[in-house]
């Protein structure tokens, strides 16, 4: 990994887990473990889904999604061209 790429991960987990904070009043560190241990932290980190093309927003969206019907792909921005 690049430093470049590391210091945009870190960017995206903070905004993330900061989020995830604000909404729902987990503690910062169970937020990160919560947002660490999710399949939508391994897409966003596996390179050939390019998935900083989304903003943090439409990344804790895929989260809240993950969280509540187990798929991260059940997400709006995910299925934005579905129904185009």
């Amino acid at each position: 990994m690049t430093e470049l790429q590391a210091d945009i991960n870190s960017y995206y987990d903070k905004e993330i887990v900061r989020m995830i904070n604000e909404k729902y009043g987990i503690a910062p560190m169970r937020a990160l473990e919560s947002y660490l241990g999710s399949e939508t932290y391994h897409m966003f980190n596996d390179p050939e889904l390019e998935m900083t093309e989304f903003s943090p927003l439409g990344i804790f969206d895929m989260w809240e999604c993950e969280q509540v019907t187990g798929d991260p792909r059940n997400s709006l921005y995910l299925r934005r061209d579905e129904h185009v």
